[in-house]
């Protein structure tokens, strides 16, 4: 499954796993429209989907990584270091449902700035 995540500066794609209850979820919403929030190096945004933790559910991950917080019902998009990061490791608020992988370049989502409203919606096949 491939999405496209729109804000005002620019946009990325990204390649998911389809079939992860996660991901299945998350498509079932799609296109969605939210805010983003900015933690460090990680971009997030509400979803309006409820999921539990996955059993693989990762606290680290590699940059790019597409990541659903089930904290939070949010779509977590790190690109570096967070605050609690050890080093240059992209270290997330708790243990996430890992989703994918950015197509391309992830430091991309440095443009995107605190309350730019963000756009969610499925890359026709």
């Amino acid at each position: 499954m491939q999405i496209r995540i729109s804000w005002p500066a620019g946009n990325i794609t990204a390649t998911l796993d389809g079939n992860t209850p996660t991901t299945q979820a998350l498509g079932k919403a799609l296109p969605l429209a939210s805010t983003a929030r900015i933690w460090g190096e990680e971009v997030y945004f509400d979803t309006g989907v409820s999921v539990s933790r996955e059993t693989d559910a990762r606290q680290v991950v590699e940059p790019g990584t597409v990541a659903f917080w089930t904290d939070g019902d949010a779509l977590a998009l790190p690109y570096g270091p967070t605050p609690i990061s050890r080093g240059d490791e992209c270290r997330l608020a708790s243990p996430c449902n890992v989703l994918g992988r950015v197509d391309g370049d992830a430091r991309l989502l440095a443009t995107v700035r605190n309350g730019d409203p963000v756009r969610v919606e499925l890359i026709d096949a």
